[in-house]
């Protein structure tokens, strides 16, 4: 009885492999500018990849996604003078102690009161939106790769032209149990990639590349608090945790498993392994309801996804370092925007549950203000404010 039970927490098929690959499309765009940008190693960032992708399969048993922070990503590789390796690193020592601050003090569990449903479904759907938009421009991005100049055949955008192969080869193969779609998206892309030069310029060294230890200074510290965490707080207690549990009880209704998936823990695996990765310079990491539809999308139903995503980013960080970055990095532009499209679509849908036109307009209204400013905790915060307002004054829509 206990094996049986273990292989249904635990498959590790083709489809479940396939799944594990879903979350690339919101992975692989931020890592990687953040590792030529931002000068990390690639070795230190993929092993805090793996190591928290497997606590997270071991400890939840679901297919939780492992992401960057977004907001530490987009400003980290917008003003990369500023926001050094030191003080990536020191965003991650403090984004770890918070987290494991907020689950021992149960905070995340009593801010977790004030996303109601209306909140949570508008940030899903802000997510959802913000994952199609991103796709489509990867997608009609006229760079092949994402340290490349423009690449055309026959005058045409070759970006373009192989996004819509792909995008078609996904929707056939979307339900496909033989040949998964994200599978086959990674693997076309990776050839496409090889085929249009993805390799020239790229280094082969097997090993992993330079890992040391880190130790920030104060001033790296204030500048990582005030510039990369403060904005990243309200989006990880948001999305990392209140929706990633919301997103989780959704798509597995009646799962025994949910017992483990409330906003607290999530705060804790993320603390776990934060903290300690961050004095390594990794790129700071979250989980995320965007993530967690895209994995569900393209077939992950386990924590075997999980794990077996976890345990090919530690093998490309001790024995593949440079030559395995090298190999993601000639994945086009365009086929990362695809895994986006279908996350995406995966998380807009999930807006049907409400029922009133007050929580179809608090979901509509985060969701608008979420696309309109770059920092979406304003979003939840004028969100959470207007429904709360609507509740205690009764106000009809």
């Amino acid at each position: 009885m206990e094996k049986n039970s273990f292989f249904e927490n635990f498959k590790f098929d083709r489809v479940e492999l396939a799944g594990s690959f879903g979350d690339l499309g919101t992975l692989l765009p931020i890592v990687m500018g953040m590792i030529m940008i931002n000068h990390l190693s690639p070795s230190s960032v993929f092993l805090s990849f793996g190591l928290l992708y497997i606590v997270t399969g071991f400890y939840f048993k679901l297919p939780v996604p492992v992401q960057p922070l977004k907001a530490v990503g987009a400003i980290a590789i917008a003003y990369p003078a500023l926001i050094t390796e030191s003080v990536i690193s020191a965003s991650g020592i403090i984004f770890g102690s918070l987290m494991l601050l907020f689950y021992f003090t149960g905070l995340v569990d009593k801010l977790a009161k004030l996303f109601t449903q209306p909140v949570v479904r508008g940030i899903q759907l802000a997510l959802g939106l913000v994952f199609l938009r991103k796709g489509i421009e990867l997608i009609i991005n006229k760079n092949l790769f994402m340290s490349d100049t423009p690449a055309k055949l026959a005058g045409l955008n070759l970006n373009l032209i192989i996004g819509v192969l792909v995008f078609v080869m996904v929707l056939v193969l979307l339900d496909n149990k033989r040949l998964p779609a994200a599978m086959a998206a990674v693997g076309a892309g990776i050839l496409a990639g090889l085929f249009f030069g993805g390799f020239k310029g790229q280094h082969f060294s097997l090993g992993p590349t330079d890992i040391r230890l880190i130790f920030p200074s104060v001033n790296d510290f204030w500048i990582a608090f005030s510039m990369l965490i403060l904005p990243q707080i309200p989006l990880t207690i948001g999305n990392s945790c209140v929706g990633t549990a919301d997103t989780c009880s959704v798509l597995f209704p009646d799962n025994p498993l949910l017992k483990n998936t409330k906003a607290g823990n999530f705060a804790l695996t993320m603390g776990l392994v934060n903290l300690p990765v961050g004095f390594l310079g990794a790129v700071p990491m979250c989980h995320g309801t965007g993530g967690l539809a895209a994995h569900y999308r393209f077939g992950a139903r386990t924590g075997g996804a999980p794990l077996m995503i976890g345990a090919l980013l530690l093998l490309m960080a001790l024995l593949f370092g440079e030559l395995g970055f090298s190999v993601l990095a000639m994945i086009p532009n365009s086929v990362l925007g695809v895994l986006l499209i279908f996350a995406g679509l995966e998380l807009c849908p999930l807006i049907r549950s409400l029922k009133t036109n007050e929580e179809y307009f608090v979901a509509l209204l985060i969701s608008g203000i979420s696309l309109a400013v770059p920092n979406m905790g304003w979003a939840f915060g004028i969100g959470i404010l207007v429904d709360f307002v609507i509740k205690k004054t009764k106000i009809k829509i």
